[in-house]
């Protein structure tokens, strides 16, 4: 093999945390490299440095055995470094076909050749397996759409290096064979791809060697065929993880229902609900991307109301018409998108956290006490085992597990009936992954009813007490996962209702 790209002592700091520390990382032709490590090891800093979003403090880069400095995203470019970011770089209000050749259509004379342009797309669209239109305004396509489009931007620049960032945690899963398809394509033709993901099965499928990061620092590495996840998951966790899931709490026998949905219809977007959640129950919803799970949360938070059927809470009738009157009557939802939608990335964790119930803080003639706010937060900080170097840090600067834990937190503070969780642990390591399992465990001690709503299985299996799928927008079974595996879940799923 060629050796591509090599890093050196890179280091970086910011206030209060080192981001990296003398990080040495090797990229060969023709291979697939794992880089793995929980929220906050460095992952994110050292491939902004590679696309020359952030300089290092010092340590030094090596493309194709020349030492390179890296100033911004165009000289990684040149140099054949293509990156695919976990956060999505494309305009909403342009065509998939305008976003992939952005400041690089092809031209006729003075002018933007738009024929060749769409047809140019949808070559390359084809030639990638990707099903995407190439004349779609990016804004209405479905974020797993998105994702494609992303992937086919960088990939049409023919990157030497190509690093994927968690690409697979929006798409289908017939979307990541095709995406599967294209890396040992493009590492049959030479490319060094980096690989990050949470996702240990993907992994292992998928790549070739491992590089570990903790803390910032390299603490290991191996050959895949060489190791096993048990020994990756002790490298990025610092110690062994006995299990994957909290052991499971029995739901109390005689706990009320707390919410129950008959007949719960918004046409196109969930049909003839039917669903009961007991107090402290986590009841999981399971289905392939278009199913409808995401739209049934919405529907029971008030952001795409019902048009018929019932909703109770606590046996009583609602009709809920806005989240706010959601939030009013104890129903909680921490979103899928917690970047987006379920956090202000540039306010402080303190605002973050008391954001949802600011009565809390509120004084006399609208006024908020900021020390009220100082103690809940640091509260919820501890409680939560929060890491972050201050209360007034951005919580965009957070790595995504303590981000996460920062949107329960929020919610947390308004002592909810019903929790809905939108895919919970999306893009979160190991390690974090099972903090948020215990504080779900905790919650529905507490006699907090949970809908959790999750695209991995054994998640589903692993922490709820029941199991319902849904497909076309519609619930068409229950399962009880003491019982139940993927295979029988998926039977459900390709054979219809039954």
């Amino acid at each position: 093999m060629t050796e591509l790209l090599r890093t050196t002592q890179i280091t970086k700091a910011f206030p209060g945390v080192v981001a990296l520390d003398g990080v040495d990382l090797t990229v060969n032709s023709g291979e697939v490299l794992a880089l793995l490590g929980e929220n906050g090891a460095g992952k994110s800093t050292l491939m902004k440095i590679l696309a020359g979003v952030q300089p290092p403090d010092s340590g030094s880069i090596h493309v194709d055995g020349t030492e390179v400095t890296i100033n911004d995203p165009l000289m990684s470019k040149k140099l054949g470094i293509g990156i695919v970011f976990q956060e999505l770089s494309l305009a909403d209000n342009m065509t998939v076909a305008e976003n992939i050749f952005a400041l690089n259509e092809p031209m006729r004379g003075p002018f933007v050749d738009s024929r060749a342009m769409y047809r140019q797309a949808q070559e390359l669209l084809d030639r990638l397996g990707f099903d995407v239109d190439p004349r779609a305004m990016v804004g209405d396509l479905s974020v797993s759409s998105q994702q494609l489009v992303e992937i086919a931007k960088v990939l049409r620049a023919q990157p030497r290096v190509l690093i994927l960032d968690e690409p697979t945690s929006t798409l289908t899963e017939r979307e990541v064979q095709a995406l599967f398809a294209v890396v040992n394509r493009v590492k049959a033709e030479g490319t060094g791809v980096v690989y990050i993901s949470h996702k240990m099965d993907e992994i292992h499928a998928l790549c070739d060697r491992a590089t570990v990061l903790r803390d910032g620092a390299v603490v290991g590495g191996a050959k895949l065929a060489d190791t096993t996840v048990d020994e990756l998951v002790k490298m990025m966790v610092g110690r062994p993880l006995e299990q994957s899931f909290p052991p499971q709490r029995p739901v109390d026998a005689d706990a009320p229902t707390v919410l129950e949905l008959n007949g719960f219809t918004r046409a196109g977007r969930f049909e003839d609900i039917d669903l009961t959640v007991r107090a402290g129950e986590i009841v999981g919803i399971y289905g392939l991307v278009g199913a409808g799970r995401t739209e049934l949360a919405h529907g029971i938070f008030g952001v795409t109301p019902a048009t018929s059927g019932t909703m109770r809470l606590h046996g009583t009738e609602l009709r809920i018409g806005s989240p706010s009157e959601a939030v009013a009557h104890g129903i909680a939802y921490a979103t899928e998108d917690r970047k987006s939608e379920g956090l202000v990335l540039d306010a402080s964790v303190a605002h973050n956290t008391t954001m949802a119930n600011l009565g809390a803080i509120s004084r006399a003639l609208g006024f908020l006490s900021f020390r009220q706010e100082k103690d809940i937060t640091r509260a919820a900080v501890e409680s939560f085992r929060v890491k972050t170097p201050t209360i007034t840090h951005a919580v965009g600067t957070l790595s995504g597990g303590n981000q996460q834990k920062i949107v329960l937190a929020k919610w947390l503070e308004t002592a909810p009936k019903v929790l809905l969780l939108d895919e919970p642990t999306r893009g979160i390591d190991v390690g974090a992954k099972y903090e948020i399992y215990l504080l779900m465990q905790k919650l529905a001690e507490q006699g907090v009813a949970i809908v959790m709503i999750s695209s991995e299985l054994p998640e589903v299996l692993g922490m709820a007490h029941r199991v319902l799928v849904m497909n076309d927008h519609r619930i068409i079974a229950e399962v009880d996962p003491a019982s139940s595996d993927a295979e029988s879940i998926m039977s459900h799923i390709t054979g219809g209702s039954q």
